[in-house]
């Protein structure tokens, strides 16, 4: 899925990194943007993107910056007249929506990893130290010293 050029026509002003702005200027962001629909129409990897739109980990990286700072939304938010175009950008933001919240899932898995080994240290301390021990060798040899005998 490509953008209409009635459809970009409305869009580019609002993109960041037009000539007028001051810094780094975008470099294509019309082809940005179509990649970003090629991936979010076919719901596809990121490393599947055609060599048409570029490297395809700039434009996961610049998708990325644009999702963490609520780029898309405030697209959506704006007052869009052409046909469709609305839609797409809908689109856009709820494939942002799940990407963040497979980061945040990730990010809970590891703290929940982290957390579950940090509880099984002390067990595993305890049976090495256990090993640690040569055979016949008993921690229990003070026993007979308290046992009334």
């Amino acid at each position: 899925m490509k953008l209409q050029d009635e459809q970009w026509q409305e869009l580019e002003p609002l993109l960041l990194g037009k000539q007028s702005d001051p810094g780094v200027n975008a470099k294509n962001n019309r082809l940005f943007i179509d990649a970003v629909l090629w991936i979010v129409t076919r719901n596809s990897a990121w490393r599947n993107l055609p060599r048409e739109f570029g490297n395809w980990t700039a434009t996961y990286m610049r998708f990325r910056r644009w999702n963490e700072s609520d780029f898309w939304r405030q697209l959506k938010q704006s007052d869009i007249q052409a046909p469709g175009l609305a839609q797409l950008l809908e689109q856009i933001v709820h494939y942002g929506d799940l990407y963040t919240r497979r980061i945040e899932q990730r990010q809970q898995r590891k703290i929940s990893r982290t957390a579950y080994k940090a509880t099984l240290a002390p067990v595993k301390a305890a049976a090495a130290r256990q090993q640690a021990l040569a055979p016949g060798e008993s921690t229990s040899h003070w026993v007979h010293l308290v046992a009334p005998g």
